[in-house]
């Protein structure tokens, strides 16, 4: 017979600690909205959240790691703003040119393609910025799930190629953007990356 091992309650440290962490990351995400350029110290942070600069280091590993972690929770936050859009509208056309329209100004956009590539310059941090993709890939998935049912709409390809190949052209938009490239949002067809159609057996 297998022994049953009781879940001890979280202590004062452990609570503590995660406190501590919850502060410095709500503290970088709101610095790094603040100044999207980047330009925020790792001292700017602790104060922020009131905590020590070593802080930083012991619950994130860098700067960069936190970067990254902020950039995302940005992200999550910013898409529920994006869900509650895409619930009001009536039609999937209209579905469609609202997501697009509402993502490409998102805030967050500009920080989580910076985040992308400081994955990329980073192998250590990948498996971090693939954790956040695959949340914000399954969160994407659920959400337009739940929209189908409700409207009674439906899609001509797999739920994940959707989402992907959706989030995946407003990665690169905002890249394009930020590298200086000429034109603005109305140049790239980001609404035409969705397929949602009415369900052609309801009338």
């Amino acid at each position: 017979m297998v022994a049953k091992h009781k879940i001890k309650p979280e202590g004062p440290s452990q609570a503590r600690g995660h406190s501590t962490r919850q502060r410095i990351l709500d503290s970088a995400m709101t610095l790094y909205l603040s100044k999207p350029t980047g330009d925020v110290s790792v001292a700017a942070i602790a104060a922020h959240a009131g905590a020590f600069p070593n802080q930083v280091t012991y619950y994130f590993g860098s700067k960069d790691s936190l970067f990254v972690h902020a950039a995302f929770l940005a992200l999550l936050h910013d898409a529920e703003r994006v869900e509650a859009v895409g619930l009001s509208v009536q039609s999937p056309s209209s579905f469609s040119s609202a997501m697009a329209r509402t993502v490409l100004i998102l805030p967050s956009m500009p920080l989580v393609v910076r985040a992308l590539a400081v994955g990329t310059s980073r192998p250590d941090l990948a498996t971090v910025v693939d954790q956040h993709l695959n949340l914000l890939f399954r969160q994407s998935e659920r959400y337009l799930a739940r929209l189908l049912r409700q409207k009674s709409w439906e899609i001509q390809r797999p739920l994940p190629v959707e989402t992907r190949t959706f989030w995946s052209a407003a990665f690169g938009a905002t890249l394009l953007s930020q590298a200086g490239v000429t034109g603005d949002g109305n140049d790239l067809d980001l609404a035409g990356t969705l397929t949602v159609k009415r369900d052609e057996c309801i009338p």
